[in-house]
C-alpha cells in the first residue's frame, strides 16, 4: 500500500499507522466475517459503524494498527490496544480468514505486548477470548498469557 507509516515490525509483519486508507480493507474484513449478522444489523450500518470506529481511532490517535504482511504487502488483519489507562491496555485482534492459521496470531500478540509494555509503559495487559476456543487460548499461553478468572463466555488472560 503506497503511504503506509509502519510503527513497528516483526519479521513476517509490518503494524501500520491506521489511516483512512485502510477503510475499504476493513469494510472488506467486516463483510467477510458477517459481522452485521452477528450483531443483527444490517450490512449498510454495518459498514457505517466500522468507518465511524476507525475515523475516531485516527482522530485520539489510538494504538491501533493495521497489519500487513511483509513478503507480499497484503492486509492480514488488525491489533490493537483498547482502554489503555492506569499502566493497563486490552488486547484486541481481528485476522481475515484466508490468513487465519500462519502463525500471523502469535507474532502479532507478541509484538503488540513488546510495544505496549515499552513504548507504552504498561504494566499489565488483558484479554478476554470465547471458552470455546482452544486455538486462541493456545496462542495466548504460548506469548505468556496466563488466565487469572473466566465468565460464562469468556477465558480472561493477562501478562505482566
Amino acid at each position: 500500500m503506497e503511504g503506509l507509516k509502519t510503527v513497528f515490525e516483526t519479521e513476517k509483519i509490518k503494524f501500520a499507522e491506521l489511516t483512512e486508507l485502510f477503510i475499504p480493507e476493513y469494510l472488506r474484513s467486516v463483510k467477510e466475517d458477517n459481522v452485521a449478522s452477528l450483531l443483527g444489523i444490517s450490512e449498510e450500518e454495518a459498514e457505517e459503524d466500522e468507518i465511524y470506529w476507525i475515523r475516531m481511532n485516527i482522530e485520539k490517535k489510538a494504538p491501533v494498527f493495521p497489519m500487513i504482511e511483509k513478503k507480499t504487502g497484503e492486509f492480514i488483519g488488525s491489533i490493537e490496544l483498547m482502554d489503555v489507562h492506569d499502566s493497563e491496555g486490552e488486547i484486541s485482534i481481528t485476522i481475515i480468514e484466508k490468513m487465519r492459521d500462519k502463525g500471523y496470531g502469535s507474532d502479532a500478540v507478541s509484538a503488540i505486548v513488546e510495544y505496549g509494555m515499552t513504548e507504552l509503559k504498561l504494566n499489565r495487559i488483558i484479554l478476554s477470548v470465547a471458552r470455546d476456543n482452544p486455538r486462541a487460548i493456545h496462542v495466548y499461553e504460548k506469548c505468556g498469557f496466563r488466565e487469572y478468572g473466566r465468565t460464562e463466555e469468556d477465558v480472561l488472560m493477562e501478562i505482566m
